[in-house]
């Protein structure tokens, strides 16, 4: 059960301002930046089966059916799960959409799925360890659990007393314009798991809405792999190309510094 319901109640309600974001191409960073680099990580998945953990409303996990992988969306969220099945309907590509805690999937089968895939979810899940737990129960042996996340060192978000974790600075009378111009980031809090605020709140959502993440450290993701027999192979710090940010200039800021990590971990037997 998801111990905060508070949080499934955010994406809840997010759901259809969150559709609309994605389906309309409006989030640029995963159309421009983390998608691109995550899909050249997870390579051909013709025939393989895969599970699209936290999938959301199923944007992503459309594209790797269209791929040819043989896939099953999970999400926490009722109404997200709803507007999956929609799209399905609309364009049958045979994926399988549940209703489920990522953190407790009993229902799914042991030693079955060739890929794990968690695109920039993994840090919205609170018990995250029992997450990446499961994930390592439903791969097979040498299955690869490929999971993007906001970079750990440079993640940004609120305190409940307003604090940020870090954020960039901007030069005076550019913050949120669209010639911002990003001096330095500055990072205030780092060690330690920090559940905090993320507004979404960019002119182009249909409705501005909040949703709670978890900042923990590079440690903590990578132990809690080990601990359950995943081996970290690869990794990737995403840049967007010039042709990107001639397109969208708020993207020149993540030439310097990367706003996430992408991480593939191979299940070893214990």
């Amino acid at each position: 059960m998801v111990k905060d319901n508070k949080i499934l109640r955010e994406w809840d309600e997010a759901s259809e301002s969150w559709s609309n974001f994605v389906q309309e191409g409006k989030d640029y960073y995963r159309e421009e930046l983390n998608n691109p680099a995550t899909f050249r990580l997870i390579g051909n998945v013709k025939g393989k089966h895969v599970l699209d953990l936290a999938c959301g409303e199923g944007y992503n996990t459309r594209i790797l059916a269209k791929k040819g992988a043989l896939v099953a969306g999970v999400d926490f969220s009722e109404r997200m799960i709803e507007l999956a099945r929609k799209e399905e309907k609309k364009e049958r590509q045979n994926i399988t959409y549940h209703v489920s805690d990522a953190a407790d999937m009993r229902w799914l089968s042991s030693n079955y799925f060739d890929l794990v895939a968690c695109f920039m979810s993994l840090q919205d899940i609170e018990r995250y360890e029992d997450a990446v737990s499961e994930v390592a129960r439903v791969l097979k042996k040498n299955g690869r659990f490929i999971f993007s996340i906001p970079h750990p060192c440079f993640e940004q978000g609120s305190l409940d007393d307003g604090e940020c974790i870090s954020g960039w600075k901007y030069e005076e009378g550019t913050e949120n314009t669209s010639e911002e111009k990003a001096l330095h980031m500055e990072i205030k809090r780092y060690f330690g798991i920090i559940k905090y605020k993320v507004p979404w709140n960019m002119k182009r959502l249909v409705e501005p809405f909040k949703t709670t993440g978890f900042h923990r450290t590079l440690t903590d993701y990578s132990q809690t792999l080990y601990e359950n027999g995943l081996l970290i192979s690869r990794l990737v710090e995403p840049r967007p190309t010039s042709r990107a940010v001639s397109k969208h200039p708020s993207l020149r800021k993540v030439t310097k510094i990367p706003q996430s990590i992408i991480i593939e971990a191979i299940k070893r037997l214990r």
